[in-house]
């Protein structure tokens, strides 16, 4: 027998804690722009983005305290500055490449250097996962992951550097698309699933990475469809900039939206929780950028 339907109260209760779990969330993630202040321009990562970031995690994971979605958020927020950093800090290939070269050896083990805050940010990250018993197993496929989002990040960066060069010289948009993993969630992902415990063995976790990956495209999609305006302005790529428009892409977030329901219908007979977690992902952040953006706009401000 089904449970009865909740009531309002109860709704409105449950979403109250989530929002609870948010706001120690946020105030963690305001530390952290404390501690690093040359990774956040002010704006776009001001009050109204860091709140943001910590509502995403806490209605994607509500059963998460704030202390277990903590890794959650300080990764999320670090990919913004990873991001930022790439796209306006590195203004040289090489300056690109060694920020990338710079990373993967701190995600290896290796101290950061002291004039490298990017470094410093992402060795707590890792050093607060060392602490999480699977990590020694699983450490290889989270650094992997890293280099996965950094690698697509420095082919984001060839990308924009090549169209101003010439700018009929673009990705096609299936080579756009499955770069993806540029987007960060999947990295953030795994750091989530391994500081909560989700996942202890690497088959297990390569099961949840090819899912997570799928969901990915949908989420760079609708972030490419909520961004358009601010990333002409930036000279940043979008898939709107590709030859495809928004009716193409609408109709591509469907058809993926409905693949990914198919593949997290057959996960959730092994991985309840977590085809949980990518469904909820998917589906906030589908809504979430129908209605806005984490870095905003100018018009919001």
């Amino acid at each position: 027998m089904s449970p009865p339907p909740a009531t309002a109260f109860e709704l409105a209760a449950e979403q109250g804690r989530i929002c609870a779990v948010a706001s120690k969330g946020q105030r963690d993630l305001q530390a952290q722009v404390a501690a690093y202040p040359s990774l956040f321009p002010d704006p776009p990562v001001d009050a109204t983005m860091l709140s943001a970031l910590a509502l995403s995690t806490a209605f994607i994971a509500p059963w998460c305290s704030a202390a277990e979605l903590r890794t959650a958020n300080r990764a999320s927020l670090w990919v913004t500055a990873e991001d930022w950093h790439i796209d306006s800090v590195a203004t040289t290939a090489e300056a690109a490449a060694a920020t990338v070269t710079a990373c993967l050896s701190v995600a290896a083990g290796d101290a950061p250097a002291a004039d490298d805050p990017l470094g410093r940010f992402l060795a707590d990250i890792r050093d607060d996962l060392a602490a999480a018993p699977a990590f020694d197993r699983l450490q290889h496929s989270w650094r992997k992951e890293l280099h996965r989002m950094l690698d697509a990040e420095l082919r984001e960066w060839q990308w924009r550097a090549a169209k101003a060069a010439d700018p009929t010289d673009l990705p096609g948009p299936g080579e756009y698309l499955d770069n993806a993993p540029g987007y960060g969630a999947t990295w953030v992902n795994v750091s989530h699933w391994i500081a909560t415990g989700a996942c202890d063995n690497e088959q297990r976790l390569a099961e949840l990475i090819t899912a997570s990956l799928t969901v990915e495209k949908v989420l760079r999609l609708v972030n490419d469809l909520a961004s358009y305006g601010r990333d002409i302005k930036a000279g940043d790529l979008n898939i709107l900039m590709l030859g495809v428009g928004q009716a193409e892409v609408r109709r591509q977030v469907g058809d993926q939206i409905r693949g990914c329901r198919t593949l997290l219908d057959a996960l959730a007979e092994r991985c309840p929780r977590e085809a949980g977690y990518l469904r909820r992902e998917l589906g906030f952040t589908t809504s979430f950028y129908g209605g806005g953006d984490f870095w905003g706009t100018d018009d919001d401000r």
